[in-house]
């Protein structure tokens, strides 16, 4: 199934996307919720009445008399409110590339267990503008990834069971202002002003039965699903990234389990895969400059189109706009 969350009289609305058309989910079957944060909560209830629905509509068994165009819709995130916000290092490709830019080796912590860190869950958007303040356009950047969003309560969660509890995949946009990044790190405490200004998830949700065609075998040594899914990004219409999401070398089921520790999950919760190889300026503009010392570094400006695709989950496009305050919190460092 392709889930939905548009804006509808004032509020998200939860549908099914069938062949461009969105059918409002408690409007084709009366036990289904409107909203996504409702479908999280009763997932395991939910799930299988869906499943009928979609399929229904699918079969044409649900006149298309029902469903909207999307055309023109106003898509929100997915999943519009989460409750938390993670985001992995899930990719070996892209740690050792920025690693390597920046002349230092990979080091063998990141082959004993996945990292993660908490990012700012109130601004997680979907497709359409990102506002940047001034400070933010201190080298903007993307970051094309994944992402999970968690689908019932866990705690303790082992890795073998974990892609149980994966509501479904989306494309994920890490947006970094990465000076204001890189000098609070400088400090050994983030990220977090660098990211908290937009996280981009979308355009739909893709649950997991829809993707069973692209399974592969996972990283050797390591538990759980992977997924043979291509990955890549155009700004204004010029390609600058490719991977695969069949690269991460920690698995979604092993993120899981780190983050799963001694802390309960809940539906709701947002879980990034982190950068895929190539898949930001940063690493870009580093191994450019190692290559050619008089390589020209390129970063985010104010109109530039960002847009993501990953194969079986559609294509996440964003502007990125210049907010009209001139406030900056760069000015004001001692």
């Amino acid at each position: 199934m392709k889930l939905v969350s548009y804006l509808s009289n004032g509020h998200d609305q939860l549908a099914f996307l069938v062949d461009g058309f969105l059918y409002d989910c408690d409007l084709v079957h009366p036990e289904l919720p409107n909203s996504m944060n409702m479908f999280l909560q009763y997932w395991e209830e939910m799930f299988p009445i869906a499943q009928q629905t979609n399929a229904a509509i699918i079969e044409g068994r649900i006149s298309k008399e029902k469903g909207i165009d999307i055309d023109g819709i106003g898509l929100l995130a997915p999943v519009p409110f989460p409750t938390s916000c993670r985001d992995g290092y899930a990719f070996r490709q892209h740690v050792a590339a920025a690693r390597r830019n920046r002349k230092v080796d990979i080091i063998p912590e990141f082959d004993q267990y996945p990292i993660f860190y908490f990012t700012n869950h109130n601004a997680i958007q979907g497709p359409g503008e990102i506002l940047c303040m001034p400070d933010h356009f201190e080298k903007l950047d993307f970051e094309l990834e994944a992402a999970i969003v968690i689908c019932k309560t866990g705690r303790n969660i082992k890795a073998e069971e974990a892609d149980s509890y994966i509501g479904g995949l989306m494309i994920m946009n890490d947006m970094s202002a990465r000076r204001l990044q890189m000098e609070e790190m400088l400090l050994n405490l983030g990220p977090a002003k660098g990211k908290d200004f937009s996280t981009v998830i979308g355009p739909f949700l893709v649950t997991l039965d829809e993707l069973e065609n692209y399974e592969v075998a996972c990283k050797e040594n390591h538990t759980g699903k992977a997924w043979n899914l291509s990955m890549k990004c155009w700004v204004n219409d010029i390609q600058v990234s490719e991977g695969n999401l069949a690269d991460m070398d920690w698995t979604f089921a092993e993120i899981i389990e780190r983050c799963a520790y001694g802390v309960t999950l809940h539906p709701g919760d947002i879980i990034g895969s982190g950068t895929v190889g190539t898949g930001c300026f940063l690493e870009l503009n580093g191994t450019g400059k190692l290559n050619d010392p008089n390589y020209t570094e390129q970063w985010l400006q104010p109109g530039d189109v960002v847009e993501m695709e990953i194969e079986g989950l559609g294509r996440l496009k964003n502007t990125v706009v210049k907010e009209e305050e001139d406030f900056s919190i760069l000015k004001l460092k001692k």
